[in-house]
């Protein structure tokens, strides 16, 4: 976010501070100036200055009335469009240099055809203490089934013990440590009482390549390894897995990704190679995150075709809307709606023509973090 758009209108306090702090190289993230002043309204980001006086006929000073803020001497407020974290779905902005690992090449267009579509009750209660503590429990309603589970996650430097408890009094554990050498992350988890279930996970970043590795820790273990080339932008990858029980080969695929801060376009080769499929996500409106994504599948064996359309965008800065059309005449809709700071409500619901008792499926999802 940047502290310097071109805006008509402005007085010369807010000319001069935004002049100088542009001199000076510096963004909204930088130079802690005391004198500078962040608030949130209404889903906008105003950063405030000192200037000389007030003036009328500035748009920026106007804001100070609207929000409320008492005089402090003179300030003057840049304003600036700060979507919430549900938009930023729609928002793709740049990442972190060097290539996606693997599993994430087409993961955005994936994201908002499939994620978040929820076709039974679910309830989740979350919190978190200032001592690096989290707290989360869920519970969900499957027919006339309920399953449970209480998740604690504590984070102390670089390293953070994960323990979920389900329903069925099963404990799985995982201890993750970032950054152990540079670049590399290690993660190791475990399942009680399944014995068999260890798991050591190893994965290392660089601006030229990543690797992702999986390795059963048992006397025959499941091995798995995936590898992407390439920059931020252009990645290729493959990945493979390695049953030393059977000396089989349990997976390949490869695929290639390319990404730009408005769309996104990958191409995979699954399923041992026989199925092909390509995915594709566009941002048009940053503003309203409207972002439109289509995914197409076709089995090399039997010459079929699948495909699925989406859309995604925010009908206010609290509320997202999401569609999906499938060619086998399914219809899905999702509602999200951000009641409170962090805590969502989120309505799904599915139509299937071909189904003749329940063609019709909805579903409640309800997250709540104090």
């Amino acid at each position: 976010m940047s502290l310097y758009p071109v805006r008509e209108n402005l007085c010369s306090g807010c000319i001069q501070r935004a002049s100088w702090r542009r001199k000076r190289g510096e963004t909204a993230k930088e130079g802690r100036n005391p004198q500078v002043i962040r608030i949130r309204e209404r889903g906008r980001m105003h950063v405030g200055c000192r200037g000389p006086s007030h003036d009328p006929a500035c748009v920026s000073c106007r804001l100070l009335v609207r929000c409320g803020i008492p005089n402090l001497g003179g300030l003057c407020y840049l304003s600036h469009s700060q979507p919430r974290k549900h938009r930023a779905a729609g928002r793709m902005s740049k990442g972190p240099d060097g290539p996606v690992p693997f599993v994430n090449i087409g993961k955005r267009a994936k994201d908002l055809l499939y994620k978040n579509y929820n076709f039974d009750q679910k309830f989740s209660l979350s919190t978190s203490s200032s001592s690096g503590l989290n707290l989360t429990a869920t519970g969900v309603r499957i027919n006339e089934d309920f399953i449970g589970g209480i998740r604690t996650q504590h984070k102390s430097g670089k390293t953070t013990v994960d323990v979920i408890i389900d329903s069925d009094s099963k404990v799985s554990t995982t201890v993750t440590v970032d950054e152990a050498l540079t670049g590399l992350k290690t993660s190791f988890s475990f399942k009680v009482p399944d014995h068999k279930s260890g798991k050591l996970d190893l994965q290392y970043a660089h601006n030229r390549f990543a690797l992702n590795s999986s390795i059963g820790l048992t006397s025959a273990p499941l091995v798995e390894l995936a590898a992407t080339v390439g920059t931020s932008e252009l990645s290729f990858g493959a990945e493979v897995g390695f049953d030393s029980t059977s000396a089989s080969v349990t997976k390949y695929n490869s695929g290639i990704g390319y990404n730009k801060s408005d769309f996104s376009a990958s191409l995979l080769l699954a399923d041992k190679g026989e199925t092909l499929k390509a995915s594709y996500i566009h941002l048009f409106n940053p503003t309203n995150g409207a972002t439109v994504a289509a995914e197409v599948t076709h089995k090399l064996k039997t010459k079929e075709n699948y495909f699925t359309i989406g859309s995604s965008h925010a009908i206010d800065s609290s509320t997202l809307l999401k569609t999906r059309f499938s060619n086998s005449g399914k219809v899905g809709l999702l509602c999200q709606h951000e009641w409170r700071p962090k805590s969502l409500v989120t309505l799904s619901a599915e139509y299937d023509p071909k189904v003749v008792r329940s063609p019709s499926r909805f579903g409640v999802a309800i997250s709540v973090k104090p």
